[in-house]
């Protein structure tokens, strides 16, 4: 599958740059998050490395034969109508599995947002994982794994400088994309 995932990613033109050792329990950050096809871009790039990933997605798209594709690709259902606490549930995943690396769009929707979602952070916190700031630019069609960000429990600070890191960044569509820092 790596092989054949960098074939395509190749014919589409798409290329990875940045630090590809990641570590096996993170959060990925990913960002912007502006299409559909980020999903699809997004798994490809991670399986061109020879490495699987996990996801959030709303549990409405998990019907029959939804389910089995998203299953197969990493997704975990995500019931937004129930007070459970997700951020518990994905804490208690880290601290399970060996290789745990979970990619958020801390957007939380594909349309602008300026107000970021702060539950990647809060999870990665609780797990004691660091975050991953990975950059989708359709510019210049290039997957950037820029850093590996070590929350400081400032979580004010801490977002503010991850959102920093994607000012320049180029959505599928550029104008749903805020990175939630625009004055």
């Amino acid at each position: 599958m790596q092989k054949f995932s960098s074939f395509i990613l190749k014919k589409i033109g798409w290329k990875i740059v940045g630090i590809t050792d990641l570590p096996t329990k993170c959060i990925i950050c990913v960002a912007p998050h502006t299409s559909n096809w980020d999903l699809l871009l997004g798994k490809l790039i991670y399986l061109s490395l020879g490495r699987k990933s996990y996801f959030l997605i709303k549990k409405t798209w998990f019907f029959f034969p939804m389910n089995l594709l998203f299953n197969a690709m990493g997704g975990i259902p995500v019931d937004r109508s129930k007070k459970t606490s997700l951020t518990e549930q994905m804490t208690s995943e880290f601290s399970r599995r060996n290789d745990f690396q979970l990619a958020i769009t801390p957007e939380g929707t594909r349309s602008k947002n300026n107000d970021w979602k702060r539950g990647f952070y809060y999870i990665a916190t609780a797990a004691n994982v660091p975050i991953v700031i990975a950059i989708l630019d359709y510019k210049d069609k290039t997957a950037y794994f820029d850093s590996v960000f070590t929350p400081t429990r400032d979580a004010d600070k801490d977002i503010t400088a991850i959102q920093d890191r994607y000012k320049n960044a180029s959505g599928k569509h550029q104008e749903k994309f805020s990175s939630g820092n625009e004055q």
